[in-house]
């Protein structure tokens, strides 16, 4: 889809500036989120918090960013992507402002544990960044035909999802240097700035833009297709999420979304406690093999787009996770420190390629609710993150120092399930490719 800045009908942008901002914009909010790993220290050491106290201030940005993606994914096929993802975008800001206003005012004298309540909330509205990725998922699907979207989606979710491992490299710099409350001013000011980005970039797809401009909704439809537009939305949020939830397909996808990015986003928290209890690695080298680790399975999802759209996202999808299973097994089974290192890095391949290809299969098997089965794949699939860690602590546990290695039996069971999902649409989807183009042609 080429529109230009302004075309005959009205509409605004096109979709590769669209692609552009929504990138952006989920590379901020997803930053906002990651804040909390390399700061929340600073905060525990003061404020004096329990280990539960710990827990729940690490999971409640995790657990809002991914329940929020539910309902605000839904919401772009009501009107499009651009109002729910700046009010995402904004409720980050105010989390951030508010960790910012309690580091210049109370830290660290006068910072106690009847602050923590406030830290929660702050917390949780940061949280919300990460809700940006399903919005950002609807909005670029409609922009973009069906045969390119593989490709659009993993630029998006790649460059989206290096902003932890970024954050984990350059933050705790900006801290040495400048102190905590620089970084989150600095970090506020990156958001702000993101922000206006997304605002100048980022519009909705034309089939929005023409029906917020009062056409009905067959013209709308029409004019949007001479754009280039192919999917088009159910006519609420309740009609979309039931929709969604009502065809059996992205349940699979929820489940292979689990594995690969709730898989990713446990990893990012735990990796840093793996190498440091495990192997008794330094506190760098832990950060760089962890922020190695988010980098490499965020820039792989770009090409794995690509592989997505020229071989099928299922085929892609049982190649990753095939490597996630070899990389699994090699680090519960090694007490080598190299050997566990190309471990980590098959793991982050084939997290990264699997994502890519699972958001390559939504358009395609729910094309009539783009944005609902996004909020479900991506809010669901996403409470691995939450899930996942205490199974891997409750095993370090059980079973002292080499609990740490054996726990990856946890991703060597997820990785078993997703390939067996995975079978499963392979051999349903000659189906859903026969009857889609009626779906995506009709208004609903």
């Amino acid at each position: 889809m080429q529109a230009g800045n302004q075309g005959a009908s009205g509409v605004r942008g096109s979709a590769q500036r669209s692609l552009i901002g929504a990138t952006i914009g989920f590379f901020i909010g997803f930053g906002a989120v990651s804040l909390f790993g390399p700061t929340a220290q600073s905060f525990i050491e003061v404020m004096r918090l329990s280990p539960q106290q710990v827990g729940l201030l690490v999971a409640v940005p995790m657990l809002t960013g991914s329940l929020l993606r539910i309902p605000f994914g839904a919401w772009v096929d009501l009107n499009g992507g651009k109002r729910p993802f700046l009010i995402l975008l904004l409720a980050s800001v105010v989390g951030i402002a508010g960790l910012y206003w309690m580091l210049l005012s109370l830290y660290p004298a006068h910072l106690t544990q009847a602050h923590y309540p406030w830290l929660l909330l702050f917390g949780a509205l940061g949280g919300c960044g990460i809700a940006t990725f399903s919005v950002g998922i609807g909005q670029v699907s409609y922009w973009f035909p069906r045969a390119q979207q593989g490709k659009a989606l993993a630029f998006y979710a790649g460059f989206g999802n290096t902003s932890p491992g970024l954050v984990a490299i350059i933050l705790p710099l900006i801290i040495a240097a400048g102190g905590l409350w620089v970084g989150y001013f600095v970090s506020l000011v990156i958001v702000v700035a993101g922000i206006g980005l997304y605002i100048a970039l980022g519009y909705d797809a034309p089939y929005f833009q023409l029906r917020r401009r009062g056409s009905p909704a067959p013209r709308a439809q029409a004019q949007a297709r001479e754009q280039g537009q192919e999917l088009y939305p159910a006519p609420s949020i309740a009609r979309t999420l039931m929709d969604s939830a009502a065809s059996w397909r992205t349940w699979p996808l929820v489940a292979l979304y689990f594995t690969s990015f709730g898989g990713f986003l446990a990893l990012t928290a735990w990796l840093p406690t793996f190498w440091g209890s495990y192997f008794g690695a330094p506190h760098w080298v832990a950060l760089g093999l962890t922020a190695g680790f988010s980098l490499v399975s965020s820039l792989i999802r770009v090409p794995g787009g690509s592989w997505s759209d020229r071989l099928g996202g299922e085929k892609v999808a049982f190649a990753a996770f095939c490597v996630l299973l070899a990389g699994a097994v090699t680090m519960s089974l090694s007490g080598n420190f190299g050997v566990s290192v190309a471990g980590e890095l098959l793991v982050a391949l084939g997290m990264g390629v699997a994502n890519a290809a699972v958001f390559k299969l939504v358009p395609q098997y729910v094309p009539d609710a783009v944005g609902g089965t996004a909020g479900w794949v991506g809010g669901l699939g996403a409470l691995g993150g939450f899930v996942v860690p205490p199974m891997l602590g409750r095993i370090a546990q059980e079973m002292g120092s080499v609990g740490y290695a054996r726990g990856y039996v946890v991703y060597v069971g997820l990785a078993l399930a997703s390939l067996l999902f995975t079978g499963l649409l392979y051999a349903t989807r000659h189906g859903v490719r026969h009857a889609a183009p009626a779906i995506t042609g009709t208004a609903r």
